[in-house]
């Protein structure tokens, strides 16, 4: 099971999330929303990578990619860990993995018609 649906009863979704968890939420589906970040994430779920080889991973300049990186480190999707000179990234946890691939079963869902399990 993915989302955790054996605990999110009905009267769990009938109570509104606090207005900072909302807002933090929001902010990482921002970060979300941009097709570079979202695979840059994708990658970072599986291994950590530095901004070198991320760059060359995803195609595109080194500049950009640490861009990219500051803000999803800045919405907490994404951590750092330092080897020596390097920097290393990662994605934080498991609830971004399940977030990500989440995401992906839902638009396999939509782009093939397959119907959704409960």
């Amino acid at each position: 099971m993915y989302a955790r649906d054996d605990v999110a009863t009905t009267e769990h979704w009938q109570q509104l999330p606090s207005g900072a968890h909302v807002e933090a939420a929001v902010d990482g589906f921002r970060m979300l929303a941009d097709p570079t970040r979202f695979r840059m994430l994708w990658l970072l779920c599986g291994a950590e990578y530095d901004v070198t080889t991320l760059a060359a991973e995803v195609g595109i300049a080194r500049p950009a990619v640490s861009q990219h990186l500051a803000k999803l480190r800045l919405t907490g999707l994404v951590t750092v860990r330092r080897e020596g000179r390097r920097a290393l990234y990662a994605a934080r946890g498991g609830h971004v993995r399940r977030l990500l691939f989440e995401a992906v079963n839902a638009a396999d869902h939509h782009l093939t018609g397959k119907p959704d399990h409960d």
